[in-house]
């Protein structure tokens, strides 16, 4: 059966939009039996079957990499799989792997649960390290994984020194940068050899897609995530990568607005007596200011509190007269959004920055002074039961 065809004499009518196009496909198929037979030789940026990407995903990619100044990019279905592919693509048994231990809980469940039952070595390091990491290094160290801000408790690494160190010794560096996004820091530019983003948060910005992305400049490199983007089956929705690409028509807005309200609040909440601990490195008091400021621009919207001791109801208390901020995980949104995480978690976690419950906030697009209000309401409400 051949495919319909127009004839010669019956152009299209001339269209153009400002909307990218959703091109759908699990098929792709091809001129002659040679271009099937080498397929595989489209990529890693052509078009071999659905898994690897259409069009739309590959408008994503070159959006994206333009603004993580990277010659390459490759997007995954969330920002987890983002992280475990990269992983997957270059760690094999008998290899050592340095992790941060500040990083993304699912990253770390990952190389403790998964990975370390494959035959790699798996050592997490101080969260603050910088070229001291050097140390660390073995003959057999494939990787190290930084984030910074660290998860919940906003650790500052020494990204650059630990890069060039890692460069010299000939390891590999995988950053998760969706803390400060492409427009706050550029792992690239530091020496980083991947720059991974949760696209969910900052670029969706909407709370209503999963998506990430793996940005490199070596070439090499791209062609191993393509592959084993294909093997492990890790396909994006052009629906998703549609919805992805109009967020990023506002990320810059957003971004600037939603950090302004950030540091705003930020402030506000270190002056107030019932906070013993704002963990946000944009603040003079944290003590990643110094590392933040050198290497960072605009301000993130995400940061953890420490509240001066309490039972267990004045947490209820806090969260129960919030109005503004709904509780939930992820953040990066238009909306503001609350989470708890006990203090237990912290205890267990090696080089804990706190033993003691945290709360984590993410400011969206709300006025600042109505999240004062909410928050100031919230805080009341902790006193009341704190004792």
């Amino acid at each position: 059966m051949s495919l319909p065809t127009r004839d010669a004499g019956s152009a299209s009518p001339p269209f153009a939009s400002l909307s990218p196009a959703v091109w759908r496909a699990s098929t792709v198929v091809f001129d002659t039996l040679d271009d099937f037979v080498e397929r595989k030789q489209r990529q890693p940026d052509g078009y071999s079957y659905g898994i690897t990407g259409t069009p739309t995903a590959r408008l994503l990619e070159t959006r994206i990499a333009e603004l993580e100044q990277a010659r390459h990019c490759v997007v995954t279905p969330s920002g987890a799989a983002a992280l475990m592919t990269t992983v997957m693509a270059f760690v094999r048994g008998g290899d050592h792997v340095l992790v941060s231990a500040a990083c993304y809980g699912s990253l770390l469940a990952f190389c403790q649960r998964w990975l370390a039952q494959m035959g790699v070595q798996v050592e997490l390091y101080r969260p603050t390290l910088g070229a001291d990491v050097e140390a660390l290094i073995r003959p057999n160290t494939r990787l190290i994984c930084l984030e910074a801000p660290g998860s919940l408790t906003m650790e500052m690494a020494d990204v650059p020194a630990i890069a060039a160190v890692a460069r010299r010794r000939g390891v590999l560096t995988m950053m998760d940068n969706t803390w400060a996004s492409p427009l706050g820091f550029r792992p690239l530019a530091h020496g980083v050899d991947f720059s991974v983003e949760a696209a969910t948060k900052f670029f969706s910005g909407h709370s209503d897609v999963l998506m990430g992305s793996v940005s490199t400049n070596d070439a090499e490199h791209y062609a191993v995530l393509r592959e084993t983007q294909s093997i492990l089956g890790q396909q994006v929705s052009p629906e998703d990568c549609f919805l992805v690409l109009r967020g990023l028509e506002t990320f810059a807005l957003r971004l600037a607005a939603q950090g302004q309200a950030t540091l705003a609040l930020a402030r506000w909440l270190a002056q107030q007596p019932e906070i013993e601990q704002v963990m946000y490195p944009p603040l003079e008091s944290d003590p990643g200011h110094a590392l933040w400021k050198r290497d960072y621009a605009g301000y993130g919207c995400l940061f953890s509190l420490v509240l001066r001791e309490a039972p267990p109801a004045a947490f209820h208390a806090f969260f129960g007269a919030l109005q503004q901020f709904p509780i939930g995980a992820s953040w990066g949104g238009v909306h503001s959004l609350a989470a708890y995480y006990p203090g237990e978690l912290q205890a267990s976690r090696p080089y804990p920055a706190t033993d003691r419950p945290l709360v984590r906030l993410s400011i969206g697009l709300e006025a600042v002074e109505s999240l004062r209000q909410d928050l100031r309401a919230g805080l009341d409400a902790y006193a009341q039961h704190a004792g």
